[in-house]
C-alpha cells in the first residue's frame, strides 16, 4: 500500500475567481476492493483512490470536509460535511455507500473530521508559511501580429510568477476599459506554488493611442499598469533606416580594419642605423 499527499490551490476557472483554499491527501490503496458487480473477479491493475479534501473560506471561518473514493478515474461515493453521509455518485458506489451509512463509527469518523483535521492542517499549512504567502506577479505587452496603422493586431498581457491565484486583468485603450476585443487563457500553475495567465485583446490601433494593461493582486499595493503606444509606418521606416546604417557602418568598419591589418602585416620590419652602414 503506497501513500503519496499533495497541497495546493484549485486553478481558477476565470480571471476573477475567488477559489477558497484547498488542501488534498491522495491515498493510493491498490489493494482494497473495488466496487465491483457480484460475482465479477478485478482485473489484475486496479487503482483504487480515497480522497481527503479540506476546503477553507475566510480561513478558518467556515470548513468543508471532502471524502472522495474513486475507481479508476471515476468517482464512485463521496462524503460531504456539509451534508453529514455518504452518498454515491455513480452506481458502482451505491452499496459501499448504504454500507458505510450504517457503520456509526465510521460515520461518527467522518462528521468530525472538520475539526479533528481540517483546523489541524490549517495550522500546519500556516506554520509552513503557504497560508498568507504573496508573490508578485511580472506584467508584460507583447503585439503578436502587425502593428502597423489601421491593420488588426493582437495584444497578449503576459502575467507570470504571482500567488495567490486570485488575480484581476484589465485591459484599457486610452484611459477606456476595453471588454470586447479581450479574452483570456485558462489559469496555469507553475509547479512552485505560482500561477500565470495571459489576456489578449485583439484591436486596430490608430497613432496616438495608448493601450494599457492592468493588474490588480493580493500582493500589490496598488494596481500595476504597462502601456504599449503603436509605432506610425514612417517611425517604423525610419527606425529600420536606422539600423540599416548603423549594420553598414559596421560592415565598412571591419573592412577597413583588416586592409589595414593586411597592410601592416605585408610591409617589411625597420633595420637598426648601425646595421645599415
Amino acid at each position: 500500500m503506497g501513500a503519496a499527499a499533495a497541497g495546493g490551490i484549485p486553478g481558477a476557472g476565470s480571471r476573477w475567481a475567488r477559489a477558497p483554499l484547498l488542501v488534498t491527501l491522495l491515498l493510493l490503496l491498490p489493494g482494497l476492493r473495488p466496487p465491483l458487480a457480484h460475482g465479477a473477479e478485478p482485473p489484475e491493475h486496479f487503482i483504487y483512490q480515497t480522497k481527503f479534501q479540506c476546503l477553507y473560506t475566510n480561513g478558518t471561518g467556515q470548513m468543508r470536509f471532502l471524502c472522495r473514493c474513486y475507481w479508476g478515474r471515476q468517482e464512485t461515493v463521496r462524503f460531504d460535511s456539509d451534508r453529514g453521509l455518504f452518498e454515491p455518485v455513480t452506481e458502482l458506489g451505491r452499496p459501499d455507500a448504504e454500507s458505510w451509512n450504517r457503520q456509526t463509527e465510521i460515520l461518527q469518523d467522518r462528521r468530525t473530521a472538520v475539526e479533528r483535521w481540517c483546523r489541524y492542517e490549517y495550522r500546519v499549512q500556516e506554520t509552513a508559511r503557504i497560508v498568507g504567502r504573496s508573490v508578485g506577479p511580472r506584467v508584460k505587452i507583447s503585439p503578436t501580429q502587425s502593428d502597423s496603422l489601421h491593420h488588426p493586431t493582437l495584444l497578449v498581457c503576459s502575467v507570470t510568477g504571482f500567488y495567490p491565484s486570485e488575480i484581476e486583468i484589465k485591459w484599457f485603450r486610452n484611459g477606456q476599459e476595453e471588454t470586447a476585443g479581450a479574452v483570456s487563457t485558462e489559469l496555469l500553475q507553475n509547479g512552485d506554488w505560482t500561477f500565470q495567465i495571459l489576456v489578449m485583446l485583439e484591436t486596430a490601433p490608430r497613432r496616438g493611442d495608448v493601450y494599457t494593461c492592468q493588474v490588480e493582486h493580493a500582493s500589490l499595493g496598488s494596481p500595476v499598469t504597462v502601456q504599449w503606444e503603436p509605432q506610425s509606418d514612417s517611425a517604423r521606416s525610419k527606425m529600420l533606416t536606422g539600423i540599416g546604417g548603423f549594420v553598414l557602418g559596421l560592415i565598412f568598419l571591419a573592412l577597413g580594419l583588416l586592409v589595414y591589418l593586411k597592410n601592416k602585416k605585408g610591409r617589411p620590419a625597420p633595420q637598426p642605423a648601425g646595421l645599415l652602414s
